[in-house]
């Protein structure tokens, strides 16, 4: 069950997955792969080829921090944009909470990368194979265009 309606995330720098806090790997069940990853100077973003963990850190009165962990089956639709310097995930949760995630500071590898995750993302919601050399290029971060 999400308890959040309409949340918007940041992400802009790639995370390579050995550079990740150890404490995201808590969130990672030993039989998932993590895709890609993203963090902002207070936020990160885990993508595996079963969820997309996101870590939201509030500062304030109260300092805290959210875990988000959104499950692929959770997920009814999915659409990318991207803008010049910006790119945009939206999706929609079988809740009808819509969540959105923004990645600035996006270079044209960056886009390329997005481009593949998403279709990666796209095919699990559609209960597809993941292809072998899409998984690939995004572990070894090796992009061409």
């Amino acid at each position: 069950m999400f308890y959040f309606k309409n949340k918007n995330f940041k992400l802009s720098k790639v995370v390579g997955i050995k550079e990740l806090p150890g404490y995201i790997n808590q969130y990672i069940h030993h039989d998932e792969l993590i895709l890609a990853a993203y963090k902002t100077p207070r936020d990160h973003g885990s993508f595996t080829d079963k969820k997309i963990l996101l870590f939201d850190y509030q500062k304030g009165f109260k300092q805290r921090k959210k875990i988000y962990s959104i499950p692929y089956h959770a997920v009814s639709a999915i659409d990318i944009t991207f803008e010049q310097k910006k790119a945009m995930i939206h999706m929609l949760l079988e809740n009808k909470y819509k969540v959105g995630l923004t990645f600035i500071n996006v270079e044209p590898e960056d886009k390329v990368r997005l481009r593949l995750l998403y279709t990666c993302i796209n095919r699990i919601i559609s209960h597809q194979e993941l292809e072998e050399a899409d998984i690939k290029k995004l572990l070894e971060n090796k992009f061409s265009f």
